[in-house]
């Protein structure tokens, strides 16, 4: 899901880095993506906020893979189930 929200925030001129740019797709070969499955699928029962549903999925691979987050998202900051990266 974040792959697909980093394409679509690009192409709506959101943001200005995408898939394509040499340093997102360096970083890209670097990290692990997991697959939304029967964990995750369980995990956005334990949501405690609504929002768009590829932002619910990211959350819930979050919690499902006890992976902390990085947003700046205040509906998925308000959370006390995701686990988010302390930011400086």
């Amino acid at each position: 899901m974040v792959l697909w929200e980093i394409a679509k925030l690009n192409q709506l001129g959101r943001i200005d880095l995408g898939l394509a740019h040499p340093v997102v797709a360096e970083t890209l070969q670097r990290i692990h993506i997991w697959p939304v499955d029967a964990r995750v699928a369980h995990a956005l029962l334990r949501l405690d906020f609504r929002s768009d549903p590829a932002d619910e999925l990211i959350a819930a691979t979050s919690i499902a893979h006890n992976v902390p987050l990085v947003t700046r998202d205040t509906k998925l900051l308000a959370s006390s189930v995701v686990p988010f990266a302390l930011m400086p």
